[in-house]
Order: C-alpha cells, then sequence, then structure tokens
C-alpha cells in the first residue's frame, strides 16, 4: 500500500510538472512579407532568443506584402482581434495611418525601449502624442546598384556617377543600350518609388507638416515630375515590367544593368551568382533645386506589437533581447540579407567597415551609412499610397506629351477628394 500510494505521489506530480511546463510554454505568431530579406532576419533573431529561450516558440506567417496589408486593415477595421499576430511588420509610409486610425490596436513601448539607440527619423514616423510604437527594423536608404562591368564597356567607372543628375543619368543610359544592347534600368509603371525618392532627396514631400497637400506649388514636385516623366520618355532607358517579380526578375537575371532602390535590395541583388560584377554609386540629384542631394530613402519597415496579441509580453521581451540590444545579430543580418539596421550601436561594428568582395571590394556599408547620414527627414503623413495613385495616373498621359503643369492640378485635385 506504502509503494501505490507513493507511485501515486509521483503520478500526481509528474502531472503537475508537466502542467507547469505547458503553462510556461509561449507561442509568438509575427505576420511579414519578403520572406528572403524580413522573413530571414526574422529568423535569425528567433534562432538567438529561442537558444535562451527554449519554451517559446516563434513562428513567422509569410504574406504578400499587399495581402498582408489588407488582411491586417480588414481585421482590424472589423474588431476582431482573434487571428491577429503578436508582432507584425508594417512599412514606416504606412505607421501613422494605422496608428491614427486605429487607436488603441497597437501596444505602445516607450517605457520598453531605449529609442536613443535608433535612427531619429524612424522614431519619429512611429511616435503619436509622445507615444512611440515601434521597433524600428530597417533603413531604406537608397544607392544605385549597377553592373560595373557593362558600364566599364560603355566607358564608365564608379568616378563618372558620383554628382550627377538624372538626366545625366538618363545619356549614360543611353551609351550602355548602345554598346551592350542593355537597358540600364526596370521601371513598372504602377511604382511612384522613384517620385518619393526624389522629393525626400531635395527635403519635400507630398503633404505639408498639418497633412494639407504639397503639390500645386511646389517647386519640388514639379522638378521630380518633369525629371521623372523626362527619363520615361527615353525607351533606350529602361525595360518596361509589371509587377515585382518582373521589376525584381530584370536586374537578377541581367536583362537590365542596374536598379536604384532601398540597401534592403542588397541581399536580392548578392543571389544572382554575379560576384565582383556589381557596384553602387549615389542617386542622381534633382538638378536647378535648391538643396537638392544625392541621399534619399525607400521603403524601410518596423515591427509593431498588437495589443491584443495573447503573448504581447513575451512579444516585447524577445524584442528587447534581440532586436534592441544584440549587435551581433545585426551584423549577421547585414552580411546576409543586407539589412541595414536603424540600431545606431550596431555600425560599430565589423560587418559596417568590411569590404564587400561581391561589390568589387567596394565598403558598400560605409557608403550607405554616409548616404543615410544625409538623408532629409519629411514627414510621410498618412495618405502616402493615394498620392502615389494620383501620381502614376497621370504617367502615361505625360509620356505621351501632356502638359506637366495640367498633370499636376489633376494630381492635386485626386488627392483633395482621396484624403477628404
Amino acid at each position: 500500500m506504502k509503494m501505490t500510494a507513493f507511485k501515486g505521489v509521483l503520478a500526481v506530480a509528474g502531472i503537475q510538472l508537466i502542467t507547469a511546463t505547458m503553462a510556461l510554454a509561449t507561442d509568438i505568431t509575427v505576420w511579414c512579407w519578403a520572406p528572403e530579406f524580413n522573413g530571414a532576419a526574422m529568423n535569425e533573431a528567433i534562432a538567438r532568443y529561442t537558444a535562451a529561450n527554449p519554451d517559446t516558440k516563434i513562428t513567422v506567417v509569410d504574406f504578400a506584402k499587399g495581402d498582408l496589408e489588407t488582411k491586417l486593415q480588414t481585421q482590424l477595421a472589423s474588431g476582431t482581434t482573434e487571428g491577429l499576430p503578436d508582432i507584425v511588420l508594417i512599412e514606416d509610409y504606412g505607421a501613422q495611418k494605422y496608428l491614427l486610425s486605429f487607436p488603441g490596436a497597437f501596444e505602445p513601448l516607450t517605457d520598453k525601449i531605449d529609442y536613443s539607440q535608433f535612427a531619429k527619423y524612424k522614431v519619429e514616423l512611429a511616435t503619436v502624442e509622445g507615444q512611440t510604437y515601434s521597433l524600428p527594423f530597417d533603413s531604406g536608404v537608397t544607392g544605385l546598384f549597377y553592373r560595373s562591368d557593362l558600364l566599364e564597356q560603355a566607358g564608365y567607372k564608379a568616378d563618372a556617377l558620383k554628382d550627377i543628375t538624372w538626366e545625366e543619368l538618363s545619356a549614360i543610359g543611353d551609351k550602355v543600350k548602345e554598346v551592350t544592347g542593355k537597358p540600364l534600368l526596370s521601371v513598372d509603371m504602377n511604382d511612384a518609388g522613384a517620385i518619393r525618392i526624389m522629393l525626400q532627396s531635395a527635403g519635400s514631400w507630398y503633404f505639408n507638416a498639418d497633412g494639407t497637400a504639397n503639390i500645386k506649388d511646389n517647386p519640388v514636385f514639379k522638378a521630380a515630375l518633369t525629371s521623372w516623366v523626362g527619363m520615361l520618355k527615353n525607351q533606350n532607358l529602361y525595360k518596361s515590367v509589371s509587377g515585382w517579380g518582373d521589376y525584381t526578375g530584370a536586374f537578377n537575371n541581367g536583362d537590365v544593368a542596374g536598379v536604384f532602390t532601398g540597401v534592403w535590395m542588397t541581399g536580392g541583388i548578392k543571389g544572382n551568382n554575379m560576384s565582383g560584377k556589381w557596384a553602387v554609386a549615389p542617386i542622381p540629384k534633382l538638378a536647378g533645386v535648391e538643396g537638392a542631394g544625392h541621399a534619399s530613402n525607400l521603403g524601410g519597415s518596423s515591427w509593431y506589437v498588437l495589443s491584443s496579441a495573447p503573448s504581447k509580453d513575451a512579444a516585447i521581451d524577445f524584442l528587447q533581447k534581440v532586436w534592441a540590444s544584440d549587435v551581433d545579430f545585426y551584423q549577421k543580418i547585414l552580411v546576409g540579407q543586407g539589412a541595414f539596421a536603424a540600431y545606431l550601436p550596431a555600425r560599430d561594428g565589423e560587418a559596417y567597415s568590411a569590404a564587400d568582395a561581391y561589390f568589387g571590394g567596394q565598403s558598400v556599408w560605409k557608403d550607405f551609412s554616409d548616404w543615410q547620414a544625409a538623408i532629409p527627414g519629411v514627414n510621410y503623413g498618412i495618405f502616402t499610397n493615394e498620392a502615389d495613385a494620383a501620381v502614376t495616373a497621370q504617367l502615361p498621359g505625360l509620356i505621351d506629351g501632356g502638359d506637366i503643369d495640367a498633370a499636376i492640378e489633376a494630381i492635386d485635385a485626386q488627392i483633395a477628394q482621396q484624403i477628404q
């Protein structure tokens, strides 16, 4: 009887131990897009965190970017929190829209994260009424990635791409096409990223600080639209593509000789097995615009914790322990994915000063660091997507010879209608 009783005690103790272990286990769900970039960086962070926290399971759910935004928007608008993730990636252009449209949906991290350690412009984008909500992730500092072997065939070395205007880049494209048979760029007419790059490079944006449209009487906007339309009229300059796959495939497959975009494209370019054949130059500047420079931003995103998240505290701990403190982590994702950190201490690491053989020995990360320091700060507001749509709607007519001033009036009117 004593042995039976003892076994019974052991059985009860075993059940209690299992129950306690189950209670300690934590599941965290993350939503993001671009598995080769955002997903890969997040998986590296997960490996580091779960090595020290084996009872935590973190699952990454990959979406197409548009699908994620639609699903998040729809569910937040419905008021139903079931099925939402613990952590979600949000592009910086959309941050203010989510935060202002869905107050209370995202957990403020003001007292949880030391924001003095992050790039100031990224922190401001996620701050509303004194509360900051994001864990800033990647910078979108821009550069002109180009096939150095092809441009050298056309007579252009690295110095020839410094301190040039967009019009001069177009002329370079003519020569590259003539000599190599390849256009310099791939262009999707439904993407207004070029306009955004040009605007921010001169410290301007679609909107004023008070949210009103900054289109009609904005000389920077007119200069940007004029430059971009002039480039689009030069059919030697680019290959017309449709959608993300065609856009990236054009330079990944060697169909075009370059791309101007954010630093986050580095990982994709380095997957092309073309080591030594690529280089990076500063973006061109707007001609005739006072204060215009060669530094700008495109995209970039940050991590947000949902207030309704069942594992909210664990999610915040995960962000604190890796994303807000692990300098070595940022070296790893820089080299592996080209994830250029908004976490300032990471830039003291060796990876940020190292030469990169893939880019012909160029210290690309140091260059991007220098360019990032010169990016003008602007307030993206909450209607960037609507402004993009208004711009792209006018491009076909402008390419066919339409009047710039009339197009600007139409863009301004469409934006005014959409933001009412």
